[in-house]
């Protein structure tokens, strides 16, 4: 096997020009990729309604608007916890307060730098209040628009989904139609797997951490479960920002050292059943990738597109393990983005036994 120079510098070009394409097209691809993923995952109610007689766009409109009675829900209802937590606002921000003072102190006796010197940094590094409304204001519209654009794709979407799918099998050869016709089935069903999985995750997660949490006697622990739960959209990193920030804001409330360890504890414990039990069950081989280039789609999913990168990032790396499986010259990338199949080997390694023992039966 050789590799020439060439071949190396164009496979990296490449991957660069499509980093850069991906960074410029990000304002158009973010939303068209989360309607995207959330498309699929309502095909399955959409079959079902038009095979009851309802026409195709009665069908994905009765999605849309599913889809909107969702997120509402999901927004009341952190609306609702988050009411409860401001009444404690007052609180938190005395302890903040008494908190900044003590750092001031400790600022002074150790580096030498005053409580005037310190206030004059902080006044230098503050950005000014019209600065803020403006930053405000742009992120309020931008994120409107995108959540029009989202719904919008997710309605054509729903609605063209046939006329998309016969598009991909033309651009196939027709003996590689039926392949074709796989690969998208495949990457349909682990955006709908994945989303699925998620979703249940997140409502076990709730009902742990809430139990854990409320055991410990943690103020607003039902918000905090919430939290906690909504933030496993990110992996790795959500969990362990939830978590710490129960910590904190549970430690200005004046907790104990033994309520804050016990929400470590909570949290390790939860971790144990979500990677050990709940992983397996619910989110199934299909959606697997280890855990090394979990954390390098996480990072490269951040790099590129920011948060909505690091959301976006576990689905498109699953469905682009499924293209890398079913074409040949890149099956090695799929291998090397999947697990470790333990299974298979641990299997080879029984049947070598089996064979071992039967020839020696046979020599005997």
């Amino acid at each position: 096997m050789t590799i020439t120079n060439t071949s190396v510098i164009k496979k990296t070009l490449l991957i660069f020009l499509v980093i850069a394409g991906l960074i410029f097209a990000k304002a158009f691809l973010i939303p068209l990729f989360i309607g995207s993923i959330l498309a699929t995952l309502f095909i399955p109610f959409s079959n079902l309604l038009e095979k009851y007689g309802i026409p195709k766009v009665l069908a994905a409109f009765i999605c849309l608007l599913t889809l909107v009675l969702i997120m509402s829900g999901l927004v009341a209802l952190l609306a609702w916890k988050i009411a409860e937590l401001v009444n404690d606002v007052e609180l938190i921000k005395q302890k903040a307060i008494a908190s900044g003072v003590e750092a001031q102190e400790y600022i002074f006796n150790h580096l030498g730098i005053s409580v005037e010197q310190q206030s004059n940094i902080l006044k230098q590094e503050q950005p000014s209040l019209s600065s803020i409304m403006q930053l405000t204001f742009s992120s309020i519209t931008s994120l409107i628009t995108n959540l029009i654009l989202l719904l919008a794709y997710v309605f054509f979407l729903l609605y063209y989904r046939k006329h998309i799918k016969q598009f991909f099998l033309k651009l196939a050869k027709p003996a590689q139609q039926q392949e074709m016709s796989e690969i998208l089935s495949k990457a349909t069903h682990v955006s709908q797997q994945y989303l699925f999985g998620l979703s249940k995750m997140i409502v076990c997660l709730w009902i742990m951490y809430s139990i854990g949490f409320s055991i410990l006697g943690v103020k607003n622990a039902i918000f905090f479960a919430i939290l906690c739960g909504l933030l496993e959209i990110v992996p790795f990193v959500g969990n362990i920002t939830g978590t710490t920030l129960t910590v904190l804001v549970t430690a200005l409330h004046g907790a104990p050292l033994s309520v804050l360890g016990g929400i470590v504890a909570v949290y390790g414990t939860v971790q144990f059943i979500q990677g050990w039990v709940l992983e397996p069950l619910i989110l199934g081989p299909q959606v697997k990738i280890n855990p090394l280039f979990t954390i390098i789609a996480l990072v490269v999913g951040e790099l590129i597109w920011g948060i909505p990168g690091i959301i976006l990032a576990i689905p498109l790396t699953a469905i682009l393990k499924i293209v890398c499986d079913h074409i040949e010259s890149l099956k090695p990338y799929g291998f090397l983005i999947g697990e470790i199949e333990y299974e298979n080997q641990e299997n080879t390694l029984l049947t070598k036994l089996n064979k071992q023992i039967l020839k020696l039966r046979k020599h005997k």
